[in-house]
């Protein structure tokens, strides 16, 4: 009986005409309006404004925005290592752009720390300060090498504008290839090890401001572990004016962050606590002029106004394309990740790949205006979020503030501690920090999660940020293939009255059917878990088919030895010893054959002895207590051409001890690529395909009900008593099939 029918599959013609004629109706004007819109988004939701119910507390939101904005943007300047001033434009331009393209109504669009570190890292590799030594010869002789900060200033802001105008390139590219998936592969645990690090270089690099303590700025693997050392080398000549308002606004920002957390219901807006502090602490140091009196370090020159724009150094691009890939993915990640949390609160979607577009605009766009890397950062936009801010216009808005602050306010802030400035950035870290927590939690509901999440932190911290990310990615994906590469299995069992099919190990009342053994492999099978396979048949089944031939083989080989001398003889019921004579058979069970045994022709007959009876001869032949082998496939999606193979093999080996295989609850698909390999053939064919373990379970014992009681066994035998030239068999060490694989491969490329 045929036990696997193909149903027809759908005409897909039909389908096609359909979707054309479908089409044809389609107008043509509305389509074109609709792509227009996904591309500019602002076209989608302005004409929907509610001026009425979102103006004001957009205006509202856009303001508390903007003062944060220009602060951050001023503290996320020293780690770009650019003077602070630049770190305006960035909070200024990447913002307009934004606006018209991006489709989160309240991420706040600009610098974010990790972002910032990592295109510091490649500042500081790409214009180190050693490059820009001067000697000046005093009058007493002595030479005191000085650093030509103007020209190393210059570089450094070229180079991080050009950074960002490559990564926006990368990122307009990967948006419109539609790779906005790539995110995907940053999963949760990478992204918290990756931030948490990034939290804890941010914060060594923000340690020596708040110190004012000099070091050579180090780069690359290791680098974070030598700042830290040269650190604590030099903490001697730590500026005490800078330490203690330092400290003081560490204490201060998160104190007040706290109370604004706790009582967040009641406090209409948040304090905008960093705001307050720089005002008090600007205050402080221009009327305490702490410069002159303490040599504090201070912003001291915030340029005024804008710049033209400069165009990038392309011939820069080749040395900084790695960072530049790194960057980009990271920079959209946070954004992405960050804007979805907001679109799942206010129920409204984010378009992934347009995202990666309208972040890729903007930083080729601000990158000519001496910026640096944009994203979002979590702080701002909480801040952005809880003031009330409704739409992109709150945006809008507070890169209006940041532009008074270049145009007007620059002047005001030249007074400000850069300790200061690095405080609010420490203050602003704590969440980041906080992740530290998730890895117990993770431990216990995933181990592979925990082991990523601490494998990406510690490799970031170890190698740097890009390298960092780029090893975890790695190591993320070596974890699925090690899952897949040890899937879990297990014998099935019968629930006794039903056709359910359960793990023998796991359930209590399970049956086994009689002489079936039955094997649920859980996994896609290909090249890298084909041994697991082998493996767990092996432990389902209780022995090893190529070892029961093999022994069988030279168990038949000493009787027919015997029978030749005359010692042992064939009778109706199978054989006899003579009694007459010692069995000179039994001789100890040595696995290393004769030599002399293997030299003899191939020339196979078969012969059917009882094997699960007592033999004559001492030789151990396993017993096989099973007469089928049912294969579960209905959790394998797929294989490949050295699994088919495999597969092949192994049914060909349980055939040649008698063990008929089977397959149960395959999918379609899986039939199909073993047609394509060449795994049918006249003893292979499909009728030992079944839609359901039970099917062939049915199968099984309905052939066996018919199945002829009396077994030729001593026909056989006789036979061998009759020949008078020795009959041989041959062992086998290798599947004997493996010789026509070569034609199976080229059927299947």
């Amino acid at each position: 009986s045929m036990s696997w029918s193909p149903h027809h599959k759908k005409d897909i013609e039909e389908e096609k005409e359909l979707e054309k004629h479908n089409k044809e109706d389609c107008c043509s004007r509305k389509k074109a309006f609709q792509i227009t819109k996904s591309f500019i988004p602002i076209l989608e939701w302005l004409p929907n404004y509610r001026v009425k119910e979102w103006l004001i507390s957009d205006i509202i939101s856009g303001i508390s925005t903007g003062l944060v904005a220009t602060l951050q943007g001023l503290a996320y300047a020293l780690l770009v290592a650019v003077p602070v001033g630049y770190g305006l434009y960035s909070a200024f331009f990447p913002i307009l752009t934004y606006f018209f393209l991006g489709t989160s109504r309240h991420i706040s669009v600009g610098p974010f720390p990790v972002v910032s570190l990592m295109v510091g890292s490649v500042v500081l590799s790409m214009a180190p300060d050693e490059n820009f030594l001067l000697v000046s010869s005093n009058t007493t002789g002595l030479n005191k090498t000085l650093i030509d900060t103007e020209s190393r200033d210059a570089q450094r802001v070229l180079i991080a504008s050009t950074v960002t105008f490559l990564v926006g390139i990368i990122q307009l590219v990967l948006g419109a290839l539609q790779i906005g998936f790539i995110v995907r592969y940053l999963a949760d645990p990478l992204v918290g090890g990756f931030t948490t690090a990034a939290a804890f270089q941010v914060f060594v690099s923000q340690l020596k401001i708040v110190l004012n303590v000099s070091t050579k700025n180090y780069n690359g693997i290791l680098s974070i572990i030598y700042t830290l050392i040269e650190i604590f080398e030099r903490i001697g000549t730590t500026n005490i004016a800078d330490l203690v308002a330092g400290l003081l606004t560490i204490v201060v920002c998160m104190a007040v962050k706290e109370i604004n957390d706790r009582f967040k219901h009641k406090i209409p807006i948040p304090i905008p606590i960093e705001v307050i502090v720089t005002i008090v602490a600007t205050g402080i140091s221009y009327g305490a002029d702490l410069e002159k009196k303490y040599n504090a370090g201070i912003v001291k020159n915030i340029p005024r106004g804008f710049l033209p724009p400069v165009p990038p150094v392309v011939s820069m691009f080749s040395q900084m394309a790695a960072a530049a890939f790194s960057i980009a993915v990271v920079a959209y990640a946070i954004a992405v990740s960050v804007g979805k949390v907001y679109a799942t609160k206010y129920d409204y979607a984010i378009d992934g790949n347009q995202e990666f577009i309208a972040f890729g605009i903007s930083n080729v766009f601000s990158g000519a205006f001496s910026c640096f890397v944009a994203t979002t950062a979590l702080s701002r936009t909480a801040v952005q979020e809880s003031t009330g801010g409704k739409t992109q216009v709150a945006g809008l808005i507070s890169a209006g503030i940041v532009m008074i602050a270049i145009v007007a306010l620059g002047k005001l802030l030249e007074p400000l501690q850069k300790s200061v400035l690095a405080a609010v950035v420490i203050a602003n870290l704590k969440g980041m920090f906080m992740q530290v927590c998730d890895v117990p939690r993770l431990w216990r509901q995933n181990k592979v999660d925990a082991m990523i999440w601490v494998f990406t932190c510690v490799a970031s911290i170890i190698l740097g940020l890009d390298l960092g990310l780029l090893a975890g990615l790695v190591f993320g994906l070596l974890t699925v293939v090690v899952r897949v590469q040890f899937p879990s299995w297990g014998g099935l069992g019968n629930v006794p009255g039903t056709d359910l099919y359960r793990n023998v190990k796991e359930y209590k009342n399970v049956v086994e059917p009689q002489g079936v053994k039955i094997l649920q492999f859980s996994s896609p099978i290909f090249y890298a878990n084909i041994d697991g396979l082998k493996s767990s048949l092996k432990s389902t089944v209780g022995f090893d088919a190529v070892r029961v031939y093999n022994k069988r083989l030279k168990a038949l080989r000493k009787i027919q030895k015997l029978i030749k001398k005359g010692k042992l003889k064939a009778t109706k019921n199978g054989i006899i010893s003579d009694s007459g004579v010692a069995n000179e058979a039994f001789e100890p069970d040595e696995d290393p054959e004769e030599s002399e045994d293997l030299e003899i022709p191939t020339r196979e007959i078969e012969i059917q002895v009882d094997w699960n009876s007592e033999l004559p001869v001492k030789v151990n032949v396993p017993k096989v207590p099973i007469h089928s082998l049912i294969f579960d496939f209905g959790a394998v999606s797929f294989l490949d051409v050295v699994a088919v193979r495999s597969i092949r093999t192994i049914v060909k080996e349980f055939e040649r001890i008698d063990v008929r295989v089977y397959f149960a609850s395959h999918q379609d698909s899986i039939v199909t690529k073993l047609e394509q390999c060449a795994f049918f053939d006249d003893n292979i064919r499909k009728d030992i395909f079944f839609l359901t373990v039970h099917d062939a379970v049915l199968h099984i014992k309905s052939q066996i009900m018919y199945k002829d009681i009396q077994d030729p066994i001593f026909e056989k035998i006789s036979l061998m008593q009759e020949s008078k030239e020795p009959i041989e068999f041959t062992e086998t060490s290798r599947p004997e099939d493996e010789l026509d694989v070569q034609e199976e491969v080229c059927q299947c490329i």
